[in-house]
């Protein structure tokens, strides 16, 4: 059996289109005037910097966030625009902007999961503080309590085996006590490769059915942990 749940977000516990309609454009517009503001802020000053070195060092403030534009509109899983935008993120979350949708299926099972004593984790492109918002300020109110820990690409891309092994040392647990799930079949074909157990959940708005042997479940409600 599986002792726990490691989940991703995005098109699994929560719709795709919540993100793409609400979360980026509302980080796409307010982070020029964010950076300019707050851009003697030490948490904002570590990502530009890390910024600029990935430019080569020497640019000024203006190509930084014209930089970070472009990995918007590219959807870019850059660690520092991650950073930067859970930082917006939080402005809008707090001022009531908008709520986090979450599936009523998951809410559920999570509930259910937690009650039942289930460890739960997220590992999610978003960084830990912008998951951590996330399920903060959902529309079920605060499910954060939940979770007993979240990852982010610090632990590497999701769609490395490396990451998914470094996860499980990181729980101090065999990867085969944990089940991953996500409505991406390449991210699952890292975890299995790792070791852990997979589930792939396969909404109406998602990616086709996977053809990759992972168990396909169209909402939570069907996922039986082992």
């Amino acid at each position: 059996m599986s002792r726990i749940i490691l989940t991703d977000i995005e098109g699994t516990t929560s719709a795709i289109d919540f993100v793409h309609r609400v979360l980026f454009p509302y980080s796409r517009a307010a982070l020029p005037d964010f950076v300019r503001t707050h851009a003697n802020n030490p948490a904002v000053q570590s990502e530009i910097a890390a910024v600029r070195a990935e430019l080569g060092g020497n640019a000024n403030l203006e190509q930084v966030i014209a930089t970070l534009l472009e990995w918007i509109d590219a959807d870019r899983k850059a660690t520092p625009l991650k950073a930067l935008q859970g930082l917006i993120w939080d402005v809008g979350y707090q001022t009531g902007a908008f709520t986090a949708h979450v599936y009523i299926d998951a809410y559920d099972q999570l509930r259910s999961w937690h009650q039942a004593g289930m460890p739960l984790y997220v590992y999610s492109s978003g960084s830990i503080a912008a998951q951590k918002l996330f399920f903060r300020y959902s529309v079920f109110g605060n499910l954060l309590p939940w979770f007993s820990g979240h990852f982010d690409t610090t632990s590497g891309g999701k769609r490395e085996a490396e990451s998914y092994r470094r996860i499980a040392a990181a729980l101090q647990q065999p990867a085969e006590a944990i089940l991953f799930l996500s409505d991406v079949e390449a991210e699952l074909d890292a975890a299995r490769g790792a070791g852990m157990k997979t589930a792939q959940i396969c909404r109406a708005d998602a990616p086709p059915i996977s053809t990759g042997g992972h168990p396909v479940h169209a909402t939570f409600r069907t996922i039986l942990p082992g």
